[in-house]
């Protein structure tokens, strides 16, 4: 089953369930989705659509964070519970030293040496991580790595 497939079926036992927290989650995302292939007139695949889910948690986490700063703990509450529905269709991620491990193995292909070639780095780490492992992370172990 694809991760589209899921997500619909997902949104329809969310219906069945009367969840409407789950199921609005569920269908802003779907429309993440739509949107995106009707913009690019593509069908969309897995590591795509897990491209998207990332992009929304990362809005989700921001809005947290902006919430918290103002004082809206009832928004800080709808965040949270949008950000877990949406964690459950990315893939399993990568630890701390397995991130570690990906980037000194790409910056010894690239070839880097210095902060100068972060851009070289985070261009290749970005192919290969992708989905895999929070792009925040990988930024972190990639300044670790040129300034070591």
């Amino acid at each position: 089953m694809s991760l589209k497939e899921r997500i619909t079926e997902d949104m329809k036992a969310a219906m069945r369930a009367k969840e409407s927290q789950r199921l609005g989650t569920i269908r802003m995302l779907q429309a993440a989705i739509k949107q995106r292939e009707v913009d690019e007139r593509i069908e969309l695949d897995d590591a795509a659509i897990v491209a998207i889910v990332d992009r929304l948690i990362k809005q989700r986490k921001d809005s947290i964070a902006a919430f918290e700063q103002a004082g809206r703990q009832d928004l800080v509450a709808q965040e949270q519970a949008e950000l877990q529905v949406l964690q459950v269709y990315l893939p399993a991620r990568l630890s701390a030293q397995e991130v570690a491990a990906a980037v000194a193995r790409i910056v010894a292909a690239v070839g880097a040496n210095g902060p100068a070639d972060m851009g070289k780095v985070m261009a290749q780490a970005k192919q290969e991580l992708a989905g895999k492992a929070d792009m925040g992370a990988v930024s972190a172990a990639v300044k670790a790595a040129l300034a070591g």
